[in-house]
């Protein structure tokens, strides 16, 4: 079956993303512009291939998609996604994987501040850098950075791990640093492996230095 090829250009987010839900299989987006909220609360198992760079809060809300941007993509990429994939060759901005519920988001050059702020669970791949306060308040869920992150690295972390194959310069608050083991060095280039990204020799990784909860009714514990 071949790609359904949509234009972009001529028709606007709202009726691009309208198009979307009416398919099954695979969709080319052409001439999308940077334009933003691209397969935004997509639910249908489609195989989207974006052909250039997209705005902000690429594929937000969505469940089951897969993404291949051949471009780069702006700010909240991947925001609050609960299932699928979204592959950027190029880099992406701010708050990458904002609010993660699942699945992955992988940006294959660098990334903006606050990567996987707020994340729950699923994967978020790094191959180059990413800014400050990579992993802010993170519940769950895991972060790989193949090259540096900013300072204050892991603030305010509850769970999850953020693995660091670079320079760290500072830790947030409730942060504190760990050498990551074998079985993990290996399980972190499977996934590189698949998304055809070189590995660096070793990580460090980033945890909550003390488990902390939260509760509606009194707050932090």
């Amino acid at each position: 079956m071949s790609a359904k090829k949509i234009d972009v250009s001529k028709i606007g987010t709202k009726k691009t993303n309208r198009k979307l839900k009416e398919l099954e299989g695979e969709a080319q987006l052409v001439k999308p512009n940077s334009a933003h909220f691209l397969v935004a609360g997509l639910q249908n198992k489609l195989d989207i291939t974006i052909e250039g760079s997209a705005g902000y809060y690429l594929g937000t809300c969505m469940h089951g998609p897969k993404i291949h941007v051949h471009g780069n993509a702006g700010w909240y990429a991947g925001d609050n996604i609960t299932e699928g994939k979204i592959q950027i060759e190029g880099s992406a901005g701010d708050g990458t994987g904002q609010g993660l519920y699942g699945g992955t988001v992988v940006v294959k050059k660098s990334c903006g501040s606050r990567t996987g702020q707020l994340m729950k669970n699923g994967t978020i791949v790094v191959g180059g850098d990413s800014g400050f306060m990579t992993g802010l308040y993170a519940f769950g869920g895991q972060i790989i950075v193949c090259g540096d992150v900013g300072p204050s690295a892991g603030e305010s972390i509850i769970g999850g791990i953020i693995y660091v194959g670079g320079d760290i310069p500072s830790l947030g608050k409730n942060a504190r640093k760990e050498k990551a083991n074998q079985d993990e060095q290996t399980k972190i280039e499977n996934i590189l492996k698949e998304a055809n990204i070189d590995p660096p020799s070793k990580f460090t990784k980033i945890v909550p230095a003390e488990k902390r909860f939260y509760r509606l009714d009194i707050g932090w514990g």
